[in-house]
């Protein structure tokens, strides 16, 4: 497993309660540049209203720290919130990346939402493709971006120093694994997935893209290998892949398509920009009908 330096990042913690989603800046202390993972807009479903409250919290962090954003990362195209990245990158900077395995869903998804011929599925919606065991710099910290699908075909992890977040690969230890049964998933491949992170140093601080607080415990954000190997109800340390694979596809078919997965998806394959308004002014989202029967 390649590994980073142990520097130590700076890690800021930004929550979106509609969706239980964690947001970051991570900042190298040295140089005072940053890279933003996993942001979000507030978004409420039945009214179609957009407001950047969340983004507005993290610009306001960034500028009050004197903070140079170098990155606007997605680990992956996320199926139950809307990216804030254009919004965030039109006012702190920073170059927006995803994994090259971007080019996969947007293939697959600009079928669903017949988008034509006019949507790129190459990727060049975004500025950076991250390629497997790429290496790159936060600062003066090290980084590697690990290509860790299973939940999508586009899933990384992005270890920053001796920070690992990991999107929705990995949940806290009490609640386990992502789902797996997506377009382009795979319960096999997520395991070989979770297993290349607890490679990493026991140490390694892990943080969530998600929270649900199960058995009504606090909501929680970060976690460590050391901690997952040990009790991670899905993969701790001695579990096979066969009685993995069997747990996450047993329960993959009980599970709801997640509330906001057709705007998500949608406006995430995009990098995050919103569709063009018509001639109204006005933008609108399609809803594809049986999509996912």
């Amino acid at each position: 497993m390649t590994n980073t330096t142990s520097s130590a990042p700076e890690i800021t913690h930004f929550f979106e309660p509609d969706s239980n989603t964690f947001a970051y800046v991570v900042t190298d202390p040295d140089t005072k540049k940053c890279a933003i993972i996993d942001s979000f807009l507030d978004f409420d479903y039945a009214s179609g209203t957009i407001r950047y409250d969340g983004a507005d919290d993290i610009i306001r962090f960034i500028s009050e720290h004197e903070l140079t954003v170098e990155w606007i990362i997605e680990t992956h195209v996320h199926a139950d919130h809307l990216s804030a990245a254009p919004y965030l990158q039109a006012r702190v900077g920073g170059k927006l990346g995803i994994g090259e395995q971007i080019s996969v869903v947007q293939e697959v998804f600009g079928q669903v939402f017949n988008e034509g011929t006019e949507f790129r599925r190459d990727g060049s919606q975004f500025d950076h493709l991250f390629t497997d065991g790429e290496h790159y710099k936060v600062g003066n910290l090290d980084a590697v971006a690990i290509h860790t699908p299973g939940h999508t075909p586009a899933c990384f992890t992005h270890v920053i120093g001796d920070a690992a977040f990991v999107g929705d690969t990995l949940f806290m230890p009490d609640a386990g694994t992502a789902r797996a049964d997506f377009p382009g998933g795979s319960a096999s491949t997520l395991f070989d997935s979770v297993n290349r992170i607890l490679e990493l140093p026991d140490d390694t601080r892990i943080f969530m893209c998600h929270d649900y607080g199960p058995n009504g415990r606090e909501l929680k954000y970060q976690t460590s290998v050391a901690e997952q190997k040990q009790a991670n109800i899905h993969v701790k340390k001695g579990t096979t892949k066969e009685t993995f694979v069997q747990l996450r596809e047993a329960r993959d078919a009980t599970l709801a398509m997640p509330r906001l997965i057709l705007p998500s998806l949608q406006v995430n394959m995009h990098a995050g920009k919103l569709p063009k308004a018509e001639n109204n002014g006005t933008s609108y989202l399609k809803i594809p009908l049986n999509a996912f029967k």
